[in-house]
């Protein structure tokens, strides 16, 4: 089977190669925000959407032209993947997969891609990389680099420059090692409940760096903005950022190991996270309610980092050769799981359970864990579409195609 994989480091670039990408990425930014406005004035004029084809013939209308000459300076591949970028975005707003593309704001997600191997040569002897109008390019060399490359993306975060190689290679299928199911509910006193009665306590990243970030970001609000003085407050406020997400991430890629490596078959519920964490607040007509209370669960349910946990789980029992199967989280932590009795009742408190028709006690969270797991039993009993790392909603594919930091 084939296995896609992302390697990422950090660049060590020098001040002109610093300067040239940032005028990279600029240039792709431009180049999105401009088509993006063409389509949106295309859309108002009830004329028809402008396909990728179409929208890559105006790029060297751009770069042509007296006052956006400056494209020339950018790889002309990577001007392109930014429209691809664009072409997808839309795509997935015409199947409902996400909403309708906005504009790219300078410093928020800066990068650019080169999509064709033959455009990068990589010495990881000397831990340098040599990229187009950028020459030679050292950075940290942390872990070796498996499989082919196939394209290299750059990005900037909180002021540092990453690089992120995705190579493709041959892999025997896996046989898993463990010979065990298990079922995970998530939450917020405890992070991750495991079936069998063990649990993560949550690292609660964000909550922990709340003050300091908090006061920093009041320091800069007091600043002249774009002042030097400014720009300082921004960078300390970029830094903290930089640091809950990686703490974050850090502690799930952790987290998923371990329950990947000793576990055959997983299964979570389908948490729409997104839906969970929506604002309470209503409009002017429609005041909402408990709007401060709802806000503390929101910003308690983001930092968790559920969505990301599974997807990380996802590819990694796969990996391992393990089953994903993902349930619905209807009355999981309703039902009880010795009699089958559905009540609300039964979940006299957060964290306690107890049912009022035969009487049985244990953790919430733990029961809830314990009909996830039988649901997915049930899933694959009854013959449901199941495929090695893929959740049921999923087609399965010849390959599994996941990307790793």
């Amino acid at each position: 089977m084939k296995r896609r994989q992302a390697y990422k480091f950090q660049l060590i670039p020098n001040g002109e190669q610093t300067r040239l990408m940032r005028k990279f990425s600029g240039c792709c930014r431009f180049v999105y925000n401009y088509v993006l406005q063409l389509q949106k004035e295309n859309h108002e004029a009830g004329k028809p959407f402008i396909s990728y084809v179409s929208m890559a013939a105006k790029l060297p209308v751009l770069k042509r032209s007296q006052t956006t000459k400056w494209l020339k300076t950018t790889p002309s591949q990577s001007l392109q993947h930014a429209l691809k970028d664009l072409d997808r975005a839309f795509k997935n707003f015409f199947d409902k997969r996400a909403a309708f593309p906005r504009f790219k704001k300078k410093g928020k997600g800066d990068s650019f891609r080169y999509p064709d191997p033959k455009q990068f040569k990589i010495d990881s002897t000397n831990s340098r990389i040599s990229l187009p109008k950028l020459g030679w390019v050292r950075y940290h060399n942390s872990r070796k680099i498996l499989g082919t490359p196939k394209n290299i993306t750059i990005t900037q975060s909180a002021g540092r420059w990453f690089l992120s190689i995705q190579t493709e290679r041959e892999v025997e299928k896996p046989i898993p090692v463990a010979a065990t199911a298990i079922g995970i509910d998530v939450g917020i006193a405890r992070f991750a409940t495991l079936s069998d009665g063990t649990f993560f306590e949550p690292l609660n990243s964000f909550k922990k760096h709340e003050t300091q970030l908090r006061r920093c970001q009041r320091e800069m609000s007091r600043k002249t903005k774009f002042s030097k003085n400014w720009r300082k407050s921004k960078a300390k406020v970029q830094k903290i950022h930089s640091q809950i997400a990686n703490s974050r991430r850090d502690y799930l890629h952790k987290t998923s190991h371990t329950i990947s490596k000793n576990h055959a078959m997983v299964c979570v519920e389908d948490l729409q996270v997104r839906n969970m964490s929506k604002s309470a607040s209503g409009n002017t007509e429609k005041p909402g309610r408990k709007v401060s209370a709802k806000r503390g669960l929101n910003k308690a349910i983001l930092d968790q980092g559920w969505y990301e946990f599974r997807r990380q789980l996802e590819y990694k029992v796969s990996w391992n050769g393990g089953w994903f199967v993902a349930v619905p989280p209807k009355n999981t932590s309703r039902t009880c799981p010795y009699c089958n009795h559905i009540s609300g009742e039964n979940r006299i408190t957060q964290a306690k359970f107890l049912c009022v028709e035969c009487g049985f006690t244990e953790n919430a969270d733990v029961v809830g864990a314990i009909n996830v797991l039988r649901a997915g039993h049930a899933r694959l009993a009854c013959g449901e579409k199941v495929q090695l790392g893929l959740s049921v909603k999923q087609e399965p594919t010849e390959e599994t195609t996941q990307s790793s930091v």
